[in-house]
């Protein structure tokens, strides 16, 4: 029962997704961390207030956060929050709304509680693994469950504005997936999968973080989905390596079995996962 952790981080994340907007009106500047990872004062002020939050709400609890330094509290164990507090920085570049606030609350290493909120459009979405995932849109709630659909030509694919590669091309090739979106922010594409819209999700590269995949994860396995590396392990969350080195996999349930196999093959031929 997490029902204050969800009521919490969701009133967390809101008001950092007004943070997010106050600048987004702005002619903010953009510097960059590495040639291809930019941040804004977005980010450093979003992240600052998220922690802040959630050390007076739950001041027993670890903090991970993106754009703090410091990672020690990933080896405590028992409860830590992930936290992204700019999930899309490239997207809040361009402008196009495709970006999110997004906290996961890992117990003993295994994500179990989140919340993704797409400012732009007051879109939040929330979970807690085994007692269901929400859709709260402005201000209308709804359960939220994936498809059933199994066959994989008739898959939904969710793909990257920014992270499209030769791997994921060969997935769609050897599934004979016609239909594909496209969105920024991981926590976005889950939700996508947890309202139906999308089915698939494949991250062929190891650019993501933990603070990428805890929160999306506790969401889509609430609404029933799967989350895992290509190689189908689950992920664990703790220790200072906050690389997800075996890339993403978060697809609905009923086609899991069928689509893991082809997104290990297309990691392996990449040299992702042996």
């Amino acid at each position: 029962m997490l029902d204050r952790e969800i009521a919490e981080a969701a009133r967390i994340a809101r008001q950092a997704g007004a943070i997010l907007m106050e600048v987004y009106a702005t002619d903010f500047h953009v510097a960059y961390k590495t040639e291809a990872d930019p941040v804004t004062e977005a980010d450093t002020r979003a992240n600052a207030y998220i922690v802040s939050e959630l050390e007076k709400a739950f001041p027993g609890d670890g903090i991970v956060a993106e754009e703090t330094a410091d990672m020690s509290d990933a080896l405590k164990g028992g409860r830590c929050w992930y936290v992204d507090p700019l999930d899309g920085t490239k997207e809040f570049v361009m402008r196009n709304g495709e970006f999110s606030v997004m906290l996961g609350l890992a117990i003993d290493g295994v994500a179990t509680a989140g919340v993704v909120y797409r400012p732009d459009n007051d879109k939040l979405y929330s979970g807690v693994v085994g007692d269901g995932a929400y859709l709260d849109e402005r201000g209308v709630q709804s359960a939220l469950t994936v498809s059933t659909v199994a066959n994989p030509r008739d898959l939904k694919l969710v793909v990257s504005r920014s992270h499209r590669n030769r791997g994921v091309a060969n997935v769609v090739s050897q599934l004979g997936i016609e239909q594909e979106t496209t969105s920024g922010s991981v926590g976005l594409k889950a939700g996508l999968i947890a309202e139906q819209k999308a089915d698939l999700y494949v991250h062929i590269a190891d650019k993501s973080s933990k603070w990428d995949a805890c929160g999306p994860e506790a969401v889509l396995r609430a609404a029933g989905g799967r989350f895992t590396d290509l190689a189908g392990n689950t992920y664990r969350y703790g220790g200072t390596d906050m690389r997800n080195r075996g890339g993403i996999l978060a697809c609905n349930a009923a086609a899991y079995d069928a689509v893991l196999p082809v997104a290990r093959d297309a990691a392996r031929a990449v040299g992702l996962i042996d």
